[in-house]
């Protein structure tokens, strides 16, 4: 009998609450950010405004975002959900996220006619005008505006984290931490 291998292929054991929670954040946030920036392209174009970098660049990542969750779904459900493919794509799309969330901050809370003061001059100051008229729907684009821009904040930063938490658990799974 010549050398006969039995080629054993190592198993992962990935805590279920902790990837599931993951994913329903990770894929929310994505779809969130994603969205949002689109609707600032679109209305820019509307406007024939220039586009900023940061809004297709978002759009990009929180693409890219969504097809990670998808791609871990499907090795997922066909049992090949390995660590080290996890943490290189959580690492990229948190470098790519946290890129988002540093110029998205300094858009919403910069120094030089930065996203809020603009809010709280043109919304919070104003009042809400009453009525059916051009100015009340004015008023209402502007506040979602400034709604949406701390609502993508918001989601980026929460991203970012849940990216690093992905890299840990992925290397604790790796470390056959939760056995």
């Amino acid at each position: 009998m010549a050398g006969v291998r039995i080629h054993r292929r190592r198993r992962y054991h990935w805590p279920e609450l902790q990837l599931n929670i993951w994913i329903l954040v990770a894929l929310s946030s994505s779809a969130i950010c994603l969205g949002i920036f689109a609707w600032f392209m679109t209305v820019q174009n509307e406007l024939h405004l220039d586009i900023p970098w940061i809004f297709p660049y978002m759009v990009v990542s929180g693409a890219l975002g969504i097809f990670f969750v998808i791609l871990i779904l499907v090795l997922a459900a066909q049992r090949f959900l390995l660590p080290g493919i996890i943490i290189v794509g959580s690492f990229i799309l948190f470098v790519l996220w946290l890129t988002g969330l540093v110029e998205t901050s300094l858009q919403l809370y910069g120094v030089v006619a930065d996203v809020d003061s603009n809010c709280r001059n043109y919304i919070t100051e104003w009042g809400h005008p009453q009525g059916d008229n051009v100015y009340s729907m004015a008023w209402l684009t502007e506040d979602t505006i400034c709604n949406c821009w701390k609502t993508a904040f918001a989601f980026e930063l929460v991203n970012t984290i849940f990216y690093v938490w992905m890299i840990v658990m992925s290397w604790q799974v790796n470390r056959d931490i939760y056995r």
